[in-house]
């Protein structure tokens, strides 16, 4: 049979000595093997399992719902935010109303760039929005993130050194294996025809684009928040506003 995946997190009650090791002996007694452990949030753990019989993980988690000490809180097929928790250690904090909306803080890069190279290495169509002030680390986040999924990167448009407005690409560069970041201010804002030319070609690509100030890219353009996977939120500490006004109309690098 294939080997499939499982995440399994559980909440710990009582911490007593010799819980994990109780755990660990009734999945190999049942061949379940622990690829990855680790602590997640406050008394919780993370387990990132393998196995190739379904039943047996059924009947390990009828198991362990008898253990007073624990009680599972997650059973199923691991999403990417499971792998990542089980990695770092703790949750991406994700908007209650708009599943699609994750956010992060400066001192958060490490977990974002492992966020977007694990997106990034996905095939096809996807459409990243990465909102965030300026300086706070966008588009640093977005090449070290293609680096991590072992893709090339393409500015179309960019104020990462100078204002960048690109109205053509070499055969290299429009290569469906690269990342394309977008900046949405420029590209609708300060660009001219042959650029938002370009960029509806690339839109239409089955590549993965990243596009910082989606709001404003929504805002001036005929695109949608539909058209959007994911949309990511950088900030310098928890309580910043995102706000547009003091730099969209300026040349300040972003």
């Amino acid at each position: 049979m294939e080997i499939k995946e499982w995440y399994m997190e559980y909440r710990i009650h009582k911490n007593r000595p010799g819980l994990l090791g109780d755990i660990a002996s009734l999945m190999g007694m049942l061949d379940i093997n622990i690829v990855t452990i680790n602590g997640v949030e406050d008394r919780t753990r993370g387990m990132l399992l393998q196995t190739n019989d379904d039943e047996k993980i059924e009947l390990m988690g009828k198991m362990l719902k008898k253990v007073d000490n624990i009680t599972i809180t997650a059973f199923r097929t691991p999403k990417l935010v499971d792998i990542l928790a089980v990695r770092h250690g703790r949750y991406i904090e994700r908007d209650s109303d708009d599943r699609k909306t994750f956010r992060f803080t400066r001192d958060e890069l490490g977990l974002l760039v492992d966020f977007l190279g694990e997106v990034f290495k996905r095939e096809g169509n996807q459409v990243i929005g990465l909102r965030g002030m300026p300086r706070v680390g966008k588009t640093e986040s977005i090449i070290a993130g293609s680096v991590c999924s072992n893709k090339r990167w393409t500015f179309v448009s960019s104020t990462l050194l100078r204002q960048t407005v690109r109205s053509q690409l070499s055969e290299d560069e429009i290569s469906l294996n690269n990342v394309f970041i977008i900046d949405g201010i420029v590209s609708t804002i300060r660009s001219n025809e042959k650029h938002f030319s370009l960029l509806q070609e690339i839109m239409a690509m089955p590549s993965t684009k990243v596009i910082e100030h989606p709001d404003i890219f929504i805002k001036e353009s005929h695109y949608t928040y539909n058209d959007f996977n994911y949309i990511i939120e950088l900030r310098n500490s928890p309580d910043e506003e995102i706000n547009y006004d003091s730099f969209t109309y300026n040349t300040e690098p972003f």
